[in-house]
């Protein structure tokens, strides 16, 4: 039997790992209920769920609701109730589930993932400044250059002394160049060669027009080369070592969060939508009993009546829907 010590467990097993995973916990519930509040389970990345949070029809909607955390790196809370209220708590995405049981629960969902990894090339003040911030904001930061040293770089996990980035692994993310005039060409063929997505150079447009058409004479793909960012940074006119990094520093924020949120909304989250977790990502059927979307390919329960196959969450509901057919045919058989 899963326990909660064992689901804590195994979180500190994946964590120790930078494996991706969602803890949810129970909250809050209003029996009936199987589950109750202190109830655990871990979300792995694949949508497994260790532990108990609910029985078969709460299953599938955390499940939904842990992937999407994970991918959009934010905690919700939702609720799973007979009954949508009529104006739901703020901040509580509410998704009717008319199962058997009739209670609610209250689920919190926290993502859990590693720290996306910026790796920093270059030994300047700039680079100093960036490593300094960009650790207290949830990067995984490596420095390397010429003469790096960990007391230039105290908030890194690692520091790299030369050019040559072959052991910058786990491969980076992301990449900011702050040469700043120190070996620039060095510095941005040893970005590139790392193979980061995204890759900032601290730089002016003109220098940065330059070192670009450098490294296509170099060999370098065109659409890499063009991807580079240059000038880095979002406009605050920034003057200083620090500010020029704060400056990078929420550029980087912008491009890590823009994978999942629309720029207008940065600013401004909005909630989960409660209709997102009840409709399916796969093509599915639905319970005639209690209304729950169920994926033909996994379903457990099934019955086959005149000619068409219907799908259950669960055997009561399967037992219900049969003890109606019968009655139907019944009936039927009574004229």
């Amino acid at each position: 039997m899963t326990t909660n010590d064992s689901v804590l467990q195994l979180a500190a097993e994946l964590r120790e790992k930078d494996a991706p995973f969602a803890l949810v916990t129970v909250v809050r519930c209003e029996s009936p209920t199987s589950a109750k509040p202190g109830d655990k389970a871990v979300v792995d990345s694949e949508g497994a769920i260790h532990g108990w949070i609910g029985g078969g029809c709460a299953q599938p909607v955390v499940t939904k609701a842990a992937l999407r955390a994970l991918a959009e790196e934010r905690p919700c809370l939702v609720r799973i109730s007979p009954h949508r209220e009529a104006d739901g708590a703020q901040g509580i995405v509410h998704v009717v589930m008319a199962c058997h049981s009739g209670g609610t629960l209250d689920i919190f969902i926290d993502p859990i993932k590693p720290q996306p990894e910026l790796l920093i090339i270059g030994v300047t003040p700039v680079a100093q400044a960036l490593c300094a911030l960009a650790s207290r904001v949830g990067f995984a930061v490596s420095a390397a250059g010429e003469g790096a040293a960990p007391d230039m770089f105290v908030d890194a996990k690692r520091v790299i002394d030369g050019p040559a980035l072959s052991q910058a692994k786990p491969k980076p993310r992301f990449v900011a160049v702050a040469t700043q005039g120190e070996k620039d060409e060095e510095g941005l063929e040893a970005a590139l060669a790392t193979g980061a997505p995204y890759i900032a150079f601290v730089a002016s447009e003109r220098k940065a027009a330059k070192m670009k058409q450098y490294l296509r004479e170099r060999g370098h793909a065109a659409e890499r080369v063009e991807a580079i960012v240059s000038p880095a940074g979002i406009p605050i006119n920034a003057a200083t070592p620090e500010e020029i990094a704060l400056s990078l520093l929420a550029a980087l924020v912008r491009e890590r969060r823009a994978s999942y949120r629309r720029p207008d909304e940065l600013s401004t989250p909005q909630p989960a939508d409660a209709d997102d977790l009840e409709a399916p990502a796969q093509p599915t059927a639905v319970d005639p009993i209690c209304g729950m979307a169920v994926d033909p390919a996994g379903a457990q329960y099934a019955a086959a009546r005149e000619g068409r196959t219907w799908y259950f969450c669960s055997a009561h509901c399967l037992h219900a829907f049969e003890q109606a057919a019968d009655s139907v045919s019944t009936a039927r058989r009574a004229k």
